[in-house]
């Protein structure tokens, strides 16, 4: 996993985005912690497994819906069932090795 770091994308307020396995990291963030970098890798799984290009379409379909929805940005991207893999198992170090394809349908 390569992480660049810079100071235009994410944009301020988050600390890293992960564009086609490729992590985008504040440099402000540096180092990023190994919760962040599970995170991340968690997305790459999820990417990986949904053929790249159709999890960015399923991932703005569900924030565009929890958006209308709940009526707050923040709220809408915190639901979003991959946002809610990520953040659940962030901190388990092992979760990739036992974790079953596809698990972020749960949170649908």
């Amino acid at each position: 996993m390569k992480i660049i770091y810079n100071k235009w994308i994410p944009v301020k307020g988050f600390t890293a985005i992960n564009i086609f396995g490729l992590i985008c990291a504040r440099k402000e963030k540096k180092p990023l912690s190994p919760e962040t970098i599970n995170h991340e890798l968690i997305h790459t799984a999820q990417i990986r497994e949904t053929l790249f290009v159709p999890f960015y379409i399923i991932y703005g379909i569900h924030f565009v819906i929890l958006l209308v929805e709940k009526r707050n940005w923040l709220e809408a991207y915190r639901n979003v069932c991959f946002e809610k893999e990520a953040y659940r198992f962030e901190c388990e170090k092992q979760y990739l090795q036992y974790r079953n394809p596809y698990g972020w349908l749960t949170y649908l």
